[in-house]
């Protein structure tokens, strides 16, 4: 298709659309001149507009198809038709033969006017070119599925072939030199931008007798990603530990560090930590983003009653509300949910931390540094004395902490902190294990909530089938009720796993006087738990089984939150 007819320009569009204003257009222009950016791409690092808007504005005004490529199987005779490098350099990817002409490719682009990208595609693969609209992040992304695999083997290649050639040097020269040498860093780069692309929480190095294997947890499940001859290994952490800060002469002692990356525009907080091992140093890498970790109340996953109790509890001017659950269960996406809640200006709110996972406008954060003497228990003291009105824990790790806590709640604070514990009630026990006295634990905590993530079933290849007897007696549902669930199957959209993304499973335990007498008495977890079902509290049972007769999630899921109660 040729637009060479076509005068319009993406600025003027954004303006009859309403989209962006004129002063807009030219801040943006004027950086242009500068940067010599796409237009599109400035405007939304701007925040003028974002990249979904620009596609489906581009679509109406040039009438052209708009495709999202995450869900789609792109045929291997295509991928082989254009390399990759050519790809990145003008953000398309071609993705099927026209239906009506097998002589026409289309291809996903970013920007359908860019004349030198289609004449490029039209000369290398001897095709028609149609232009089809896709966002740049979900080309990006495209790319990373077909070539991204290829283009991490080949710079591990060359970084080979360069060491076989340097072999005869001495082995610091050599170690100095590799960290530095374009194929390492352009793995190790390439490693974390695929991890972030795929929805990664954490990237894998793992150090074998003879190889080194790469793997991503994805929804909390790791996946194998790639395996490099174990040659790589020195190199790679050595360029790891580099960009994080960390100490690279030491190789015996564990050391954690922090990168901070730019990918497709969004700032990503990485923590990296590295522990030998018998056949070398393990890296594990966790990736966190603002965007990830400040989610909306209505995106965590609470149900209307949970919400009404959420709010509730977070509208209490003092007390202890924990937020329990084992690492990885979306603690921290919580606490900071809760916190951007209740930051207004009228508020000084403080937070202990260990680490700092994101920072937020108009809230003072501390980081935990034992080496300073700065622990949890000691930066409270020190927060009674700065008049604040809201206190965040990181989390209550011993009976110092829980104690400090509960005589700021009872003065007048609101303390907001996490606790690793396996439901609501059993936190309570937890904090009287701890030393706490029954009286003033009763008298401070004023709400409780335990989470888990569970994985969601990809929409596109979800199955249904009918539940048998043993599966509807798991879910609380008369035997001779006719009822269909779904199972996961697996497409290219969920990476063939039957599940995309997760979403919190909660028990929302607000503390009421029958519970606080139960508390005063020392009563079992069983007790206080019983209690607050009487009283509506739903479980992190009947929170999952909702899911599944909801077709959320599948009977597999649900069986690992039974499992854990």
């Amino acid at each position: 298709m040729d637009f060479r007819h076509k005068k319009k320009r993406l600025g003027d569009m954004l303006i009859e659309e309403g989209v962006i204003s004129r002063e807009q257009l030219e801040q943006a222009l004027s950086i242009q001149q500068k940067q010599h950016q796409r237009l599109g791409v400035i405007l939304v690092d701007l925040g003028f507009t974002d990249e979904v808007t620009i596609a489906k504005l581009l679509q109406q005004q040039l009438n052209l198809d708009y495709i999202q490529l995450s869900g789609i199987f792109i045929d291997p005779l295509i991928v082989g038709l254009v390399n990759e490098q050519l790809l990145r350099k003008h953000i398309v990817i071609p993705f099927e033969f026209s239906k009506n002409d097998r002589k026409t490719l289309r291809v996903a682009m970013a920007d359908p006017l860019d004349l030198n990208a289609i004449d490029d595609l039209t000369y290398i693969t001897n095709y028609k070119i149609e232009a089809v609209i896709a966002t740049p992040r979900d080309i990006a992304a495209t790319i990373d599925r077909y070539y991204g695999s290829a283009e991490a083997k080949a710079v591990a290649d060359r970084y080979s072939k360069e060491k076989e050639q340097q072999e005869k040097e001495d082995e610091e020269q050599l170690s100095s030199d590799s960290v530095n040498s374009s194929p390492i860093v352009l793995l190790v780069k390439t490693t974390i931008e695929q991890a972030i692309r795929q929805r990664a929480s954490d990237i894998h190095i793992e150090p074998f007798e003879k190889q080194v294997r790469v793997r991503y947890r994805v929804d909390g499940s790791l996946y194998e990603i790639m395996m490099y001859n174990k040659d790589l290994l020195p190199a790679i952490v050595a360029r790891i530990k580099i960009i994080s800060g960390m100490d690279i002469s030491e190789k015996r002692t564990p050391q954690d560090g922090r990168i901070t990356m730019v990918v497709d525009r969004l700032e990503y907080d990485i923590r990296v930590s590295s522990l030998p091992t018998v056949h070398g140093e393990k890296i594990v890498m966790r990736i966190n983003t603002k965007k990830n970790l400040m989610k909306s109340k209505k995106d965590l996953g609470l149900s209307k009653e949970d919400m009404i109790k959420f709010d509730s509890i977070l509208k209490k001017p003092h007390g202890i509300i924990l937020v329990s659950g084992p690492t990885g269960s979306g603690k921290s996406t919580t606490l900071y949910t809760a916190l951007s809640e209740i930051n207004t200006k009228d508020v000084n709110i403080v937070t202990i931390e260990d680490p700092v996972e994101a920072t937020i406008d108009g809230i003072n954060q501390i980081q935990v540094n034992p080496k300073a003497k700065l622990t949890f228990a000691s930066a409270l003291r020190s927060i009674l004395r700065q008049d604040p009105n809201i206190i965040m824990i990181g989390e209550i790790r011993d009976g110092e902490t829980a104690e400090i806590a509960v005589r700021a709640s009872i003065t007048g604070h609101l303390v907001v902190s996490t606790i690793h514990t396996n439901s609501a009630a059993s936190s309570v026990t937890r904090l009287l294990d701890m030393g706490i006295e029954a009286y003033l634990l009763a008298d401070s905590l004023v709400g409780v909530i335990a989470q888990r993530l569970i994985r969601r079933l990809c929409n596109k290849c979800k199955k249904a089938h009918k539940a048998t007897e043993s599966e509807k007696k798991l879910l609380g549902v008369d035997a001779d009720k006719d009822l269909d669930i779904y199972e996961p199957v697996g497409c290219p959209l969920c990476n063939n796993t039957g599940y995309l993304g997760r979403t919190g499973v909660y028990e929302v335990m607000a503390i009421t006087p029958e519970i606080k007498q139960i508390i005063s008495n020392n009563g079992s977890s069983f007790e206080i738990q019983e209690a607050a079902v009487k009283e509506g509290m739903n479980t992190l049972k009947m929170s999952a089984v909702r899911y599944v007769l909801e077709g959320v999630t599948s009977i597999t899921e649900l069986n690992k939150i039974i499992y854990e109660e």
